[in-house]
Parts: structure tokens; C-alpha cells; sequence
């Protein structure tokens, strides 16, 4: 459209009807930005008539200026009019889609993760299972008659410390959290007739800082078994099998004389890590020996008759160096994110 040249009420009047059309015509925001430009704007042909009063005789300003004024302000009174009606009904439509009905059932569920400790503890009783051992469970707040008498430790040991053991106040209630899970296997030598072969796995509690190797809370998974004739050839025979299990066929494991006061001879169960870091070495998994004849009296088991053997692993350290977690805090802090890499097989 060519620029007007003069100002006519007829002019004036077609702008106003043109602007008037498009306002009317814009169905969103993109749209009526288009004819805010083109009818509204510096460019429009109502700005073109306003430019043109300067040429307008003194005598003629008045009239031809209300003209034009009203014709401005109106269009500009039915674009706002128009501009909220948009922003409104835009505004409905995304209330609209964006609508959650909190009482529906998710669209999307994540299956998360069981964590790796717990399926690594299960896949390590089955391999007892499998070897025809049971599975034995016991209190996590204990007696310490369970958890240190009756397993030989002295009254001074130093593992009956406060600075090493949960004590639960009042002291003389004589109630701790279990520092070891061999407190089953006393509880499974008074309740089990004899022979015994029992796999006691749980938490157990410690007063140990958390950082990237210690945790006040882990998990254990001791073994006990008890009959006519058992030596530290079966001991052996049965670790290595768990061994293999657990780490493959190639897996290599020693034995190193140590001292525990539940088991008479004592040895450290090092187990081989050839992908270690630092270059492939022994590691230490847990202890064992054979169960001290002073245990088997305190559960009313005669030592001249039956021997026993006992050993226990961590399950976190299994986790850590059989899986390269370097971490405990990872194991703690509840990352789902964690649990998930490892599936549902550990």
C-alpha cells in the first residue's frame, strides 16, 4: 500500500478498518505481534496520517488532529483488548496440557535398583545353600553373654571397649548391637542338634568413622559348622569352593595363622586379586579356624566328641574388590543410581 499523502476522514476510516480487521483476525501471539507491527507501528498508515499534520493549516489543526487521535486510540484500545484475550487463552491451553492428575497412577515407573550388598548376601547363601548348609538368624540388639562370653572373649578383651562396642544405657542391662553374627551361631549350637552347618549373615555395628573403607554398619556373613571329625582340610576345602563361587575358577585363597578367641587354630582368609590397582596381590577377606573347645562347652557341645569350624567375610569388602567399588560411602548414602549399575545380579 502506498503511502497516504493527505489526511481525509476517508483515509483515516480505512486504516481504522483495516486495523481493526487483522486485531481481529490475530488468533496468538505470533499473529497479533504481526499486525501490532503493521498497523500499530512507526510504519503503519496511522502513523503515516499523524506524520502529516505538521502540513495541516494552523486553522485545521484542531479537527483533523481529534481525527486522527481517535482513530489511534482506538485501534490501540482493541489491540490491548485483543493482546489479553490471547495471553489469556494461551495461558488455559498450557494450564491444559500441562494438567497432572496427582491422583492417577504414574505414566512412568522406574524398576530402580535392589542394592548390590543385599543381592551379593543372598548370592553368597545360596552357594551355602547349595552345599547343603542352612541359613540361621538372630537378634541385631544382643546379650553380651551371646555376643562375648560364650565365645571365649575375656572380660577385658579389648573389643568389649566402649570406644569399640554399642553399649545400650543402662550399661548394667548388659544389651549390645552385635559386634560379629556369631552370636547365631551360639544361638544355633543351644537350638540345633548336632551336626550343624549354618550360614548366619546381617548387620552388625562397630564404632568405627565412616570413611572410604570403615562404616559404623555392615554386613557380615559368618559359617559354623559342627560334627564328628572336622578338620581345617574341610575348613579349607569349603572356603575355596565359596571362593570360586564368588570369584571365579581361577580363585586362589590362604590361610595365615592369627589369633581370635572363638577359634583355636586361627587364621586370616586372604583371598587373590589379580586386577587390583595397585598391581595384582593377596587381600585380606576374613578370619576362620576351628571353633575353640571352651565355645562348643558354653553351648553344651562335648569338644572330645565333635570339632567345628567357623569363618566370616565382609560383604562390603567382597562388594568392593570384587566389583572395584572404591568407595564406602557409595554402598551408604542411597544413590539409586548405584544400586541400578549393578542390575539384578551381583
Amino acid at each position: 500500500m502506498s503511502a497516504p499523502t493527505e489526511i481525509t476522514e476517508a483515509a483515516v476510516t480505512a486504516a481504522v478498518n483495516d486495523a481493526l480487521a487483522a486485531i481481529a483476525a490475530a488468533v496468538d501471539s505470533a499473529a497479533l505481534k504481526a499486525v501490532r507491527t503493521a498497523h500499530v507501528g512507526e510504519s503503519s498508515t496511522l502513523s503515516q496520517l499523524n506524520a502529516l499534520m505538521k502540513d495541516v493549516p494552523g486553522d485545521q489543526k484542531a479537527a483533523v488532529g481529534k481525527l486522527v487521535g481517535q482513530a489511534r486510540a482506538e485501534v490501540n484500545q482493541a489491540f490491548a483488548a485483543r493482546e489479553e484475550a490471547i495471553v489469556r487463552e494461551e495461558q488455559t491451553a498450557q494450564l491444559a496440557a500441562e494438567k497432572v492428575d496427582v491422583t492417577a497412577a504414574a505414566s512412568r515407573w522406574s524398576a530402580g535398583g535392589r542394592h548390590p550388598l543385599m543381592l551379593l548376601q543372598e548370592s553368597i547363601c545360596d552357594a551355602f545353600v547349595g552345599m547343603g548348609w542352612e541359613i540361621a538368624e538372630g537378634p541385631e540388639l544382643e546379650g553380651e553373654w551371646f555376643n562375648f562370653d560364650a565365645l571365649n572373649f575375656d572380660a577385658d578383651h579389648p573389643a568389649r571397649a566402649m570406644q569399640d562396642t554399642f553399649f545400650v544405657e543402662p550399661v548394667d542391662s548388659h544389651l549390645v548391637l552385635r559386634t560379629h553374627t556369631s552370636p547365631v551361631q551360639v544361638r544355633s549350637m543351644l537350638e540345633r542338634e548336632v551336626p550343624i552347618y549354618v550360614l548366619a549373615p546381617g548387620r552388625v555395628y562397630r564404632t568405627d568413622e565412616l570413611d572410604a573403607t570403615h562404616t559404623p554398619v555392615f554386613t557380615q556373613v559368618e559359617g559354623l559348622a559342627v560334627d564328628k571329625g572336622l578338620t581345617m582340610a574341610h575348613l579349607r576345602g569349603t572356603l575355596e569352593h565359596a571362593a570360586r563361587i564368588m570369584f571365579g575358577e581361577g580363585a586362589k585363597i590362604r590361610l595365615r595363622p592369627n589369633y581370635f578367641p572363638f577359634t583355636e587354630p586361627s587364621a586370616e582368609l586372604d583371598v587373590w586379586h589379580p586386577t587390583f590397582a595397585g598391581g595384582a596381590r593377596w587381600i585380606e577377606w576374613g578370619g576362620c579356624g576351628m571353633v575353640n573347645p571352651n565355645v562348643l562347652r558354653s553351648a553344651g557341645i562335648d569338644p572330645e566328641v565333635y570339632s567345628g569350624f567357623a569363618f566370616g567375610v565382609g560383604v562390603e569388602r567382597t562388594l568392593m574388590f570384587r566389583n572395584d567399588v572404591s568407595d564406602m560411602h557409595d554402598m551408604v548414602e542411597g544413590d539409586v543410581r548405584f544400586s541400578q549399575q549393578f542390575g539384578m545380579v551381583v
